[in-house]
């Protein structure tokens, strides 16, 4: 995980990379818009992101009701809750869980709540073998890497880089076939879910009023997690909760069409708790982490709505800084527009903003994050209130020259004649006239060819004809 400001990792990529993830997220981003011009083309689907956006914020803005009911509703239906305040909480609360089950091997479906308070290495520093079961996370774990994107974690790799990932591991001499890469990791994954002790899976949703949690999938692992071991851990963030399940409908048939262009994922699980005694699989055993991690912060700041992001991954696919910077720029197991609000915010570190506030700044704000958020979430303008949040905390880039000459300029014709001149000057001896702050400017940006000076002319010869 790259620990430099984003300009400079981004400038820093190999074209390979930059290339394999601007094609990714490019593919991801025409998947949605066929998708939702194809499904909706008759309907307003602007009209179906404000509802989500509605359902996602009304269950916030009453998240001490709807928590407590979701917590009422699982343990109804034989499940055991937990409540974990920071991330260190949420890691021993699983590990008390694994102690008492005496559980070394362990399974895990894709869960952002895990990499985002490093569950696996804690696990494993506890002697607990904790293997990812998603096809793109198991690459990633098996390359000591991290993932690169919200949905798809190997976006920035290729198809050579995952064989030769294999055939280091001893999983079979290097073939790049997708079909033979498939074959290996489910030959290898299905003798992991038999001998595990117990299952780690998320949430994407947690409903209120029935006490269901929602898994998504595309690959049937979390299936397979759930059903060979005999404890099922769920880690949560708390604001995965929402009011009803009527509410499921809307937030599940816009998830997959943002995500990755399908009407619904392959595998869409409710689980509803711990297996019955008609049902010969299953964990007998159901525990459900509610994480916090600076949430409630966040839910108690100007930018409470990122917390309505359902993680499909749309905004990234559309965002260019993110095409062209990647995941592993973000420091964060969150990424793109969302992360760079996200991830200075989470955590409950006081100072964690001005550390990264490099990602509020690293943004076009072309709005068009906002335009594809499948709950309606105006990531643009949370983005300027982090920039201004971070200035006013003492956050600078020493490479943002002050607006204060600008000014100046703007108001005093004489003074902007004057820069005229200069501009002229810089763009054809930029070595000598730029002072030191524009020069430190110019390191990361590049200035469009010099096209100006020609309307005050152009404006005396107009006054001058009859």
């Amino acid at each position: 995980m790259s620990q430099e400001p984003i300009d400079r990792f981004a400038a820093a990529q190999r074209a390979e990379r930059r290339g394999a993830v601007h094609g990714g997220s490019k593919a991801g981003h025409d998947a949605r818009a066929i998708a939702f011009g194809r499904d909706y083309a008759d309907a307003d689907a602007d009209a179906l992101r404000s509802l989500a956006g509605q359902i996602k914020q009304h269950a916030l803005d009453h998240l001490d009701v709807y928590l407590d009911r979701a917590a009422r509703a699982l343990e109804d239906r034989g499940a055991f809750v937990h409540f974990a305040a920071d991330a260190g909480a949420a890691c021993s609360a699983v590990a008390d869980i694994l102690d008492r089950r005496r559980a070394k091997r362990v399974v895990k479906t894709k869960t952002m709540v895990s990499e985002e308070i490093e569950l696996t290495p804690f696990l494993e520093a506890r002697g607990v073998e904790c293997l990812e079961t998603d096809l793109g996370e198991f690459v990633v774990q098996l390359a000591h890497d991290r993932p690169s994107h919200i949905v798809k974690p190997i976006l920035h790799q290729n198809r050579r880089e995952v064989a030769e990932t294999f055939e280091s591991h001893g999983l079979g001499p290097y073939d790049d076939t997708p079909e033979v890469i498939t074959r290996r990791a489910r030959e290898f994954l299905r003798l992991k879910y038999l001998s595990a002790d117990a299952a780690v899976t998320g949430a994407n949703f947690v409903s209120a009023e029935s006490g269901r949690l929602v898994i998504v999938t595309n690959e049937g692992n979390g299936r397979f997690c759930l059903a060979a071991t005999r404890c099922h851990v769920a880690l949560v963030g708390i604001e995965k909760v929402v009011a009803t399940d009527r509410d499921l409908g809307v937030l599940l048939n816009l998830l997959a069409r943002s995500a990755t262009g399908q009407p619904l994922t392959v595998y869409t699980e409710f689980v509803a708790g711990p297996r019955g005694p008609s049902q010969p699989d299953g964990p007998e055993e159901m525990h459900v982490v509610f994480v916090d991690n600076g949430r409630t912060d966040v839910l108690a700041g100007e930018c409470r709505e990122i917390l309505r992001c359902i993680r499909c991954g749309a905004c990234l696919n559309v965002c260019p800084v993110y095409r062209q910077a990647s995941g592993h720029a973000y420091r964060s197991v969150y990424s793109g527009p969302v992360g760079a609000v996200l991830s200075p915010l989470l955590g409950g570190h006081a100072g964690r903003l001005l550390e990264m506030a490099d990602l509020p700044r690293a943004s076009t704000l072309c709005g068009a994050c906002h335009e594809v958020c499948p709950v309606d979430i105006p990531i643009d303008d949370l983005l300027v209130r982090l920039r201004d949040r971070s200035r006013r905390g003492g956050a600078r880039s020493p490479a943002t020259p002050s607006l204060t000459a600008w000014s100046v300029l703007a108001s005093e014709p004489v003074a902007w004649r004057v820069a005229l001149l200069m501009g002229r000057a810089i763009d054809v001896l930029p070595g000598w006239v730029l002072p030191a702050a524009l020069g430190a400017w110019r390191d990361h940006h590049e200035l469009p060819a010099w096209r100006g000076g020609a309307f005050r002319k152009w404006w005396q010869d107009r006054k001058a004809r009859p």
